[in-house]
């Protein structure tokens, strides 16, 4: 695939990445050409996708497809940090290991061990900090670049997640509403409409439309569940949600007509009405869903009912209702939904709700404090990863 010019990787880790992305898109230069004759791309929300991810179908089945025209299945970890490196327990690690720059931590630590677990994408950077409040900062395009492998990000015109209780709601009529899309756009999509590792951008994590949480239950959802009951109601809901997708849609395809609109994530176990993926559909290229219930089954029913791609965006198995100080991802689970969702050939990934190395907050990780990984968890899942890897290499 191809590679941003910036910040050139190691020679190890630029072999690592070449192989991992030739074995997930089933081959060298031979059967590219192979792929090239026989390619079914399909239209996109980019006006010039060429030379950038974009979408495709292999026998039927959906995939990313990379800027040198390969499918690609994006395995991804979700939510890293690096002021998990910063408590006062492992601040040492951070001030004599990695010097005290974010750019070697991702360098040194980051990038090396999702590419030996398996994992060929960073699905969302961002983490949580305190429990129903923002989310740390995303990356920045030089952190993204020292990374230097395939990542998603977050464009933040709304914060109404449903698990953040602080910001109010905004009026999508408004024309102040319309200037911050502008802003966001320019001041993100503007910066990385030419980064060549960037697949696209999500919208909101977990908007809440027509669902509330008790801890933001003061705000309520940003649309009224019982105006659902009549036709204007339904009416007014449709175009609310089209201003929402048209104004952001158009806001980004502005300064970058390059990447994925991968939209909101939304919230598999909580109402999603027709009114508001129905008019989600002619403006994003992909449907994407948190699920910690069912996503096996959940993603395919969204694939069927829209024809959409889909992917999962966020989940992972973990008991709740764990009171210990700390509480391990489940290898098994992953292993088994990684499979699931695979089976169907609507979908096009999964990224794992990590996160890279547990916080006193979210309380799990695949790295402890003291970068120690959970060896049994991650070795079942770097196995599932690389078994996956090889099938699209074997069969695509």
């Amino acid at each position: 695939m191809s590679k941003t010019k910036h910040s050139p990787p190691a020679p190890d880790r630029r072999q690592f990445l070449t192989a991992g992305l030739a074995l997930s898109a089933g081959v060298g230069l031979g059967a590219s050409r192979v792929f090239a004759q026989g390619a079914r791309n399909e239209p996109t929300t980019q006006t010039a996708p060429d030379g950038y991810f974009t979408l495709g179908k292999r026998k039927d089945h959906w995939f990313l497809i990379t800027p040198d025209g390969q499918p690609f299945f994006t395995l991804g970890l979700n939510h890293i940090d690096p002021a998990s490196l910063r408590y006062p327990e492992n601040l040492e690690i951070w001030k004599n290991k990695y010097d005290g720059s974010t750019l070697k931590w991702i360098n040194e630590s980051v990038a090396p061990n999702l590419q030996a677990w398996g994992f060929n994408t960073v699905g969302w950077v961002q983490e949580v900090t305190v429990m129903q409040w923002r989310h740390s900062r995303a990356f920045t395009i030089d952190e993204y670049r020292a990374l230097d492998m395939p990542y998603c990000h977050l464009l933040p015109f709304i914060e109404s997640h449903q698990w953040e209780k602080h910001t109010v709601h905004f009026d999508f009529r408004s024309k102040d509403w319309k200037e911050w899309c502008d802003y966001v756009a320019r001041s993100h999509c503007a910066e990385l409409a030419e980064e060549k590792n960037l697949i696209g951008y999500f919208y909101s994590d977990c908007p809440a439309w027509v669902h509330e949480r008790e801890f933001n239950a003061w705000k309520g959802p940003m649309f009224d569940p019982e105006r659902l009951g009549s036709e204007a109601g339904r009416r007014e809901l449709r175009e609310l949600a089209k201003l929402y997708y048209q104004t952001t849609h158009d806001a980004i395809r502005r300064y970058d007509p390059h990447h994925l609109l991968l939209g909101d994530r939304y919230e598999a176990n909580a109402p999603v009405p027709p009114e508001v993926y129905e008019e989600a559909l002619p403006f994003v290229d992909v449907l994407s869903f948190q699920d910690f219930r069912d996503p096996v089954a959940h993603l395919d029913e969204w694939h069927k009912k829209t024809g959409k791609p889909v992917l999962l965006a966020d989940a992972a198995g973990v008991n709740f209702r764990n009171q210990a100080p700390f509480k391990p991802n489940n290898g098994t689970w992953y292993a088994d939904t990684l499979n699931g969702i695979f089976e169907n050939p609507g979908c096009i990934g999964f990224h794992l709700c990590g996160a890279y190395q547990r916080n006193k907050s979210r309380r799990r990780g695949l790295l402890d404090e003291m970068e120690n990984p959970d060896k049994e968890h991650v070795s079942v899942m770097t196995a599932a990863n690389k078994a996956i890897t090889e099938k699209v290499a074997s069969h695509f």
